[in-house]
């Protein structure tokens, strides 16, 4: 039971207690598009920079706010401290390290130095991005001089002793002795089809991490470079056409054609091979590959502090994962962790190492993601966590204490909460009592953390509680209500549906505003529903186009189908070769709940969604009778015209698995559409290309299927384009104005 929510409806005073009052306002459209703060901000504490007080402000007796310094070891508000000097500051605090990173400035590279804290999570402050001068200013080399005539250099890293830095360019990779500024070419046959140092579209997509192009990676020490090349020749070319060019009409009357290499599902791969670059004898040592398939994945490369090199190997369809060891002198492989799955294997987490040479490792072995201890080498000592609920990070090591922080899943997968486990397994406590998500800033010592948490009913809350016990040490109070409190709001209610098989799905509705006995509700579902991503979170949250769509008269449903859950790979894998199938049926089980229970009407329920969402919008119009209309927004409408690389870690190879395929195919099934289904793409997404949607339409207009409609937008990628964002969201506000009419009926 969650008796929060009906003490929110007091805190948060009039906007909800009063939602039927007709002297509140109503948002308008224009009101829809604004980021709207139905609360203030909370109260102000942040970790002080000794990292053992916190910083608070009080109302001083000249009616300013000023800073003060609270401790909470004993409870009492000391002045602020300020360093001398940052030099000092620096040399006091522990964890301190000289730093080197490498910047592109007008195509030249430089080298810089700094003072910085390490962001260590086996002891220390975890504060990335804190840069301290180590002197009265930081230090700059130029070490090349012909930015100006070079426009392709790209990722450019020092290496860890800062006598050493690289960068890309021409698709080869360049390293310079910072002390001869001397460069070396390292490759020398890199072009289109070949890439050294550098991931392509596919691997930083669903690899390393959009935006993350990172392809080569330095030791600490003894300046070894280990990179990564991939060669595209195999992989296919996918050609994007920009039909409304710069200049159209007055300057470019012609298209222009951008071709890229995108391996789609079955269709061939990337080849990845990787190196050791020995800068101080210009010497490669290629990585010996020969006992792994060709299509093998390198998913992961990391030098540890002691300039052990470690890569992490997946098979292309990810139902297993290797942990190994390189020898840089020669290349060679041994094997540490085997991680397999009758599903896929997630790409894990890089291993936690310890002073005494030992490491946490992170894994799913037993369907729920848990924190186990090793030994250099694989020799497992046990595990530290267990059960039905998992481990999504560990945030700080004790090695000293043996103790872990780490958030977990154990009081609530919708939330987030942080707990403390010995490496024994033994007294596990949760340090963030109460239903919602925190978020956890920890002291140095972790003796105590600042909590700032929320929860779908309950508006931002501060305090700080004790790092060992959880116990609170002081309550700062919520965020107070905003100016926005003459008007309207639906308030959000957590739910938990029952779904046909019993499973408890978490969901949140809330609207319409103005809600009359026995009357029926259009429903309005906003959903993503793609694995491990969760449309619901336990916080306060509040969309202002989905409180203007309450106060026109909707319900607003939310929810988590159990592939989406965050409670676990064996909840997440129910999606495995059959995407969509029972995210599917999650969902008509939470709208036909959401009518029987929330005054939703079933002949009036819109599904809406974009990527991932805009296949669910799509596939429900196409596979189910219970929705009046779908959104559907840059979706994948046949899972082979997808990435390999992400759409066979679910869906497996299509000639494998051609029934899966088949099953949750959008384009096969356009002859069963039913409701009205409207189509939005951008005409230049290079992700989820729009020969998804051109393929849909073929097969919606050969079944002469006139319940559908279509919006391109030129200029656009998978996000659209800021020039366009209005015209989209006037479209769809229009399409959902018919959903108002109650005798309004789907073809």
């Amino acid at each position: 039971m969650r008796v929060a929510f009906f003490v929110s409806l007091i805190l948060i005073g009039s906007a909800v207690v009063a939602a039927q009052d007709p002297q509140l306002q109503r948002l308008t459209f224009a009101d829809s598009r604004k980021s709207l703060q139905w609360v203030l901000t909370p109260p102000a504490a942040s970790l002080a920079w000794d990292g053992a007080h916190v910083v608070l402000q009080e109302m001083g007796a000249d009616g300013k706010l000023h800073d003060i310094w609270f401790e909470p070891k004993t409870g009492k508000s000391v002045a602020p401290i300020a360093p001398a000097e940052v030099k000092n500051r620096a040399a006091k605090e522990t964890g301190d390290k000289l730093a080197y990173r490498a910047v592109l400035t007008k195509g030249d590279v430089y080298l810089e130095q700094f003072t910085g804290k390490t962001s260590d999570r086996s002891g220390g402050r975890r504060r990335s991005g804190v840069v301290m001068a180590s002197g009265k200013t930081e230090s700059s080399r130029q070490l090349t001089t012909d930015g100006n005539s070079v426009k392709d250099r790209r990722e450019p890293h020092a290496s860890g002793d800062g006598a050493f830095v690289s960068f890309v360019q021409g698709n080869n990779l360049f390293v310079v002795d910072a002390k001869d500024q001397q460069a070396w070419s390292v490759t020398k046959d890199g072009g289109p089809e070949l890439f050294h140092g550098l991931l392509d579209w596919v691997y930083q997509e669903e690899i390393y991490g959009r935006g993350n192009f990172q392809g080569h990676w330095w030791s600490g020490h003894g300046g070894m470079c280990a990179f990564l090349t991939l060669d595209e020749s195999p992989v296919k070319d996918y050609t994007l056409v920009e039909h409304v060019p710069p200049g159209f009409l007055d300057r470019e009357r012609s298209v222009i054609a951008e071709v890229a290499n995108y391996p789609k599902a079955g269709d061939p791969n990337p080849i990845v091979r990787m190196s050791v670059a020995h800068a101080a004898q210009k010497r490669l040592v290629p990585l010996d590959l020969s006992a792994y398939p060709a299509d093998v994945l390198i998913v992961r490369v990391e030098w540890t502090d002691a300039d052990r090199l470690l890569v992490t190997l997946q098979d292309r369809i990810q139902t297993w994962a290797e942990l190994c060891e390189v020898d840089p002198a020669t290349g060679k492989l041994s094997t540490w962790i085997r991680e397999q799955s009758k599903t896929w294997t997630n790409r894990p987490d890089a291993p936690i190492f310890l002073p005494d040479g030992t490491f946490l490792w992170l894994s799913e072995r037993t369907g729920y993601q848990h924190i186990f201890h090793y030994k250099v080498g694989g020799e497992l000592i046990g595990a530290i966590t267990s059960g039905e609920w998992q481990v999504r990070n560990i945030e700080r090591v004790d090695a000293a204490k043996q103790h872990v922080w780490f958030e977990g899943t154990k009081d609530g997968a919708a939330g987030r909460h942080l707990y403390r486990i010995d490496f024994s397994g033994g007294n596990l406590v949760l340090l963030t009592e109460g239903a919602g998500t925190h978020q956890a800033e920890m002291a140095d010592d972790a003796s105590f953390l600042i909590d700032r948490f929320s929860a779908a009913d309950r508006p931002p809350t501060v305090r700080i509680v004790d790092g060992m016990t959880g116990k609170v040490l002081k309550d700062l109070g919520q965020a107070p209500v905003g100016p926005l409190a003459k008007f309207a709001f639906a308030a959000k209610q957590f739910l938990s549906i029952p779904a046909r098989d019993g499973y408890p799905l978490d969901a949140t509705v809330q609207g319409p505003t103005e809600r009359v006995t026995d009357k029926k509700y259009p429903v309005y579902l906003d959903t993503y529903s793609g694995p491990d991503a969760p449309s619901v979170r336990d916080a306060w949250s509040h969309s202002a186009y989905h409180q203007f769509l309450a106060q026109q008269g909707f319900v607003i449903l939310q929810v988590n189908v159990r592939s989406a859950s965050n409670r676990g790979q064996v909840h997440t894998g129910t999606c495995y070769q059959h995407l969509g199938e029972q995210e599917l049926k999650d969902l008509e089980d939470a709208v036909e709940f959401v009518c029987q229970k929330h005054a939703g009407d079933p002949a009036r329920v819109a599904i809406s969604g974009w990527s991932y969402g805009g296949f669910m919008a799509a596939f429900a119009l196409t596979h189910s009778t219970k929705f009046a209309i779908g959104i559907a927004g840059a979706g994948v409408y046949d899972w082979r015209l997808y990435d390999s690389i992400y759409t066979e870690r679910y869906m497996g190879l299509p000639d494998v698995n051609k029934q899966g395929y088949d099953a949750t195919s959008v384009i096969k099934a356009a002859k069963n559409l039913h409701g009205h289904l409207v189509l939005l793409h951008g005409t230049m997404d290079d992700n989820v290309h729009v020969q998804n949607t051109i393929q849909l339409l073929w097969e919606l207009e050969k079944a002469n299927k006139q319940n559908f409609e279509l919006m391109l937008y030129p200029r656009s990628q998978h996000g659209l384009s800021g020039e366009v964002s209005l015209h989209s969201q006037t479209f769809q506000w229009r399409v959902l104005q018919r959903l108002l009419d109650p005798a309004y009926r789907s073809e």
